[in-house]
This record gives C-alpha cells, structure tokens and sequence, in this order.
C-alpha cells in the first residue's frame, strides 16, 4: 500500500487533471465510436444553449475545477489519506514516494548467538600420577553369586568426571549383552575407603606405561591398556579417542576396554578370530587387529548366545 503525505494530494490530482485535458486535446480516434464522441464535443448544437457552456468547460477550466476540488477536500476532510490509501484509485500510484521512505522504520534484526563447538577432551601425554575415586554408585548389577567390588579412580586434572565415569561403567556392566547375562556374576560399584575386589583407574598414556610396568612388567608404548594385580588400568587415549580398529561409537568402545578386562577379573584369557566375517570375541585384542572378524563390544551376541574363539597360547 503507497504511503502519501499532505503534499502529495496536491501534487497528485492537478498533474492527473492536467494529463487527462491534454489527452483529450491531442489524442486521435481509434475507431468509429471515439470518432462520434469526438465530433459531439467539437460540434456543438445549433442554436442550442449549450455553445458557451461548452467553452467554459474546455481543458483549462476542467484543470482548475480539479485543483479546486482536491484544495478543498484537503481543507475540510483531514482523512482523505486514508481513503485514497484504502479504496482503489486510478490517480493512486503503487510506488510510495520517496519522501515518505523516511518514516518507514524497521526493526532491527536480531543476530542469532552462535552454537560454541564442543571442545575435544585434551589428552596430555602424562599427568600427576595421584587419582580421583568416585563416589559410590550403590546399587548391585547382575543377580549372580560372584560378586565383584569395583572402584573407579581417574587421574587428578583431567577434564573428566570421575563420577561420570563411574555411571558408564556401571551401564556398561548392567547391559543385557554384558557380563551379567550368564547369571553366574554381578557388579556393585564403591567409594573411597571401602573394601573392593578391582580398581579401575583411568590414566594419561605416561602414567598408564608406568602402572603397567610397575605391576606385571610390560610396556604398553602409551597405546594399550592393561590388567595389573587388583585393578586395571585404562588409558586415556583409548577412553577418549577409540581405537583405528574399531568403527562405532566412543562409548560401544568404552564397552569393549570394561568388558575385555573385567573378563580378565573372570578369570578369562585372550582368544583370537574364531573365522572372517563373525564377530570379535570380546577376549580378543582387537585393537592389535581383527584378522577377518567383525569388531565387537559385548560378551553376548543379539541372540544371547557367548562369542567365542581360539584361545591364544
């Protein structure tokens, strides 16, 4: 809808008035009918009244009568803006003028906050070497006799909560695929200063080489992770960043390193690929390589039935 102001009612109807008397003037006929309407202005009636009323109504009286007519319904109706605005007008134009562009505001347009990008968890090559044990999770997992006390410590300044740590381990070890679904083993997770069976601890690569050394004597090169005399021992770039071996998600990993040494807390040893194309026993060291098999995280497949292979000598 055009936006007009005072001035333009005055602009607008003379220069409209002015147009139409000069058309009248200049413009031929077209066809039979405009050339008969055209011959009734120029010839007037003989002996008629109406001659000199047809002079006093030629192209520069009928200009000043639309000035008049537009000066006075400016003067005495001050809402004719809203009615030229609002009913259709041959005289109205569908562009605003430019004068009244300046009294059209906008808001401004509010710029969205970006999303941060989540921040990688560093893994420093080594760290304090004094851990962190989280609280007790409570409640016992599995229905089985043997049950297993486990505590969860994670090194001093890493941006890891122990606690949270703690939380997936104990989903990892209630899940359906998980150790508890022979019915023969159960879990409960707990805090400082209580009696456990195993301590997990999750460490930077540098102090995960010294705690594997210290308690059976092998270099892990900062990569692996391993089982030491009550406990075990998880590094932290394979907590953090998987394995090359492994295609799936960060925790179905998370899975497979709980799963694989607490089945050393089991008494289990390594097994190997029992054949290409079936899954990986969770025994196997898998991120040595899978030797045909499928990648695997659970002690159990789908079907409940244990995955197993060849024990390694």
């Amino acid at each position: 809808m055009a936006i007009r102001t005072q001035d333009d009612h005055l602009k607008w109807p003379v220069w409209a008035a002015m147009y139409s008397a000069r058309e009248r003037e200049s413009a031929s006929p077209t066809d039979g009918s405009a050339s008969h309407r055209s011959r009734r202005l120029r010839e007037p009636r003989r002996g008629g009244p109406h001659q000199s009323s047809h002079r006093r109504s030629g192209p520069r009286h009928l200009g000043v009568r639309f000035l008049i007519t537009a000066l006075a319904a400016i003067g005495l109706l001050g809402s004719v803006t809203f009615f030229l605005n609002g009913g259709r007008s041959d005289a109205s134009s569908s562009k605003a003028p430019p004068s009244s562009v300046a009294h059209v505001t906008h808001s401004p347009r509010s710029t969205p906050t970006p999303t941060p990008t989540p921040t990688e968890i560093d893994v420093p090559p080594t760290g304090s070497g004094t851990f962190i044990t989280a609280r007790a999770g409570g409640s016992k997992v599995g229905r089985g006799a043997h049950l297993i006390r486990y505590a969860v410590q994670v090194e001093s300044g890493l941006d890891i909560s122990p606690d949270q740590a703690a939380e997936e381990i104990a989903g990892i070890l209630a899940a359906p695929r998980g150790w508890t679904h022979s019915g023969n083993n159960s879990f409960r997770s707990v805090g400082a200063g209580e009696p456990y069976d195993l301590m997990i601890k999750i460490a930077t690569p540098g102090t995960a080489d010294a705690l594997c050394w210290a308690g059976i004597h092998q270099s892990t090169h900062g990569e692996y992770n391993c089982e030491i005399p009550g406990g075990v021992v998880v590094n932290l770039k394979r907590w953090i960043k998987g394995s090359p071996t492994f295609d799936g998600p960060i925790h179905e990993y998370r899975a497979l390193v709980i799963n694989h040494e607490m089945g050393h807390a089991l008494g289990l040893t390594h097994m190997t690929c029992a054949g290409p194309g079936q899954l990986a026993p969770v025994m196997m060291q898998q991120i040595k390589g899978l030797h045909g098999c499928i990648a695997n995280a659970w002690p159990y497949n789908k079907n409940g039935s244990y995955v197993s292979g060849p024990h390694v000598p």
